[in-house]
């Protein structure tokens, strides 16, 4: 069983410095975003909860090798973004680890004007 629900997500990635809700692919998938770039997405009307997020791709091989719940990004670059569904087969704190890397790895390819704004936040 796992306590992570949409609710969670969005109070997580809320709390993140810039991050923003988006929806601009449609009402029903939700895209966070820092500083206009995309790090996580989910739909919002699934029954089953799972996240696109980005990842480094070293590190998405071992992810996906170590966890049947974590699979190439559905409709997104498969080497950069996993898709991670919530079945409670990941624990909670390495899916909240496999967030704050999407964000950073975003961050990082920020301009670093941006960058220097994010953190004056």
């Amino acid at each position: 069983m796992t306590n992570i629900t949409l609710d969670s997500l969005r109070k997580y990635c809320g709390q993140k410095p810039g991050s923003a809700e988006t929806f601009p692919f449609g009402e029903q998938t939700l895209v966070f975003k820092v500083m206009g770039k995309m790090y996580a997405l989910t739909d919002i009307n699934s029954s089953e909860l799972s996240v696109n997020l980005k990842c480094d791709p070293d590190w998405a091989m071992i992810l996906r090798e170590h966890y049947s719940a974590v699979k190439p990004g559905y409709h997104m670059n498969k080497r950069h973004w996993n898709t991670v569904t919530i079945d409670g087969s990941v624990p909670e704190d390495e899916f909240w680890e496999m967030v704050d890397h999407s964000y950073n790895l975003v961050v990082k390819g920020l301009k670093k004007a941006d960058r220097q704004i994010l953190t004056g936040m």
